[in-house]
């Protein structure tokens, strides 16, 4: 019964956001970990979510992921060497600073995680920004705020970091010049690499189903489609519904789309009663197929 109810009252539509706004961004992610069989130090790179290059403590090298990255060494042959050589300077720093945090935190032994992330965006209007922050076992620990060059300590043992980099300033100067021109300046570089894949326009696939759950939940799932930004949106006889409605993290597929999933909460009688119309809109328009 509930399967005919959802083939009658739900029904899929893709409606296309026709807009020229392009967004790209430039991620990395510096992950250091003690007290677990895993490299200790990792390091990876995205472009619009996708990842294109990548270093452990294992390799000991700094290798490409995406087959269209690799045309960076046609103008700058030692890319790949020098980008090693600062990961494995960075390997030394994040393992150093896990044995600090472990001793301000007062442990001595169990798996322990510093990570990294910094990033910038570029709108195609010229509009950046840009963001550093650090976390440790899975929480947040400092980030930078630009607009002042002081870092934020989110926890107690990030104020003796806090106090030590805002005496000087330096870390904030150094991290601002590389997100506002360095990053931005490789972002653009990387982007015209990547742009017949970068700026692909694909629909995505949907299905619709129902949970066997305590509380009854109907689910939306697209996948297989590009760019990554996609605004999902459930309405009920036409009007938009934003109670009772969970909107997952956008995941990446193998081939480099993405997928997404949007869970309504709803009692079966409501489905009975009323229409619901799954919506998917996406900052750029998607190839009609």
């Amino acid at each position: 019964m509930a399967r005919a109810v959802l083939k009658a009252l739900i029904f899929l539509t893709v409606s296309l956001h026709l807009s020229s706004a392009v967004t790209h961004s430039l991620q990395y992610i510096y992950t250091a970990v003690t007290g677990i069989n895993f490299p200790e130090f990792t390091e990876l790179g995205q472009v619009d979510g996708g990842q294109i290059d990548y270093y452990d403590s294992n390799i000991r090298e700094k290798i490409p992921k995406t087959e269209w990255i690799q045309k960076v060494t046609a103008e700058d042959p030692d890319y790949w060497s020098r980008e090693t050589q600062k990961q494995q300077g960075a390997q030394e720093w994040f393992k150093a600073n896990v044995a600090t945090l472990m001793q301000r935190f007062n442990q001595t032994k169990g798996v322990h995680t510093v990570q990294m992330m910094c990033g910038c965006e570029r709108d195609d209007d010229g509009t950046t920004r840009g963001y550093t922050q650090y976390g440790y076992d899975g929480e947040d620990f400092l980030s930078l705020d630009l607009k002042t060059k002081t870092w934020i300590a989110a926890k107690p043992q990030a104020v003796i970091t806090k106090h030590k980099w805002d005496s000087t300033g330096a870390e904030a100067n150094d991290m601002k010049n590389y997100l506002q021109n360095t990053c931005i300046k490789w972002l653009k570089k990387y982007v015209s690499y990547g742009r017949e894949t970068l700026e692909r326009k694909v629909r995505p696939e949907a299905s619709v189903f129902q949970k066997h759950s305590p509380s009854a939940e109907v689910v939306c799932h697209a996948t297989g489609f590009f760019p990554k930004a996609v605004v999902i949106s459930w309405q009920k006889d036409g009007e938009e519904v934003h109670e009772n409605v969970e909107l997952r993290e956008t995941l990446s597929n193998q081939d480099g789309s993405f997928q997404k999933r949007s869970i309504l909460t709803v009692p079966a009688e409501e489905l009975q009663k009323h229409t619901y119309t799954w919506r998917g809109f996406s900052t750029a328009a998607w190839r009609r197929s």
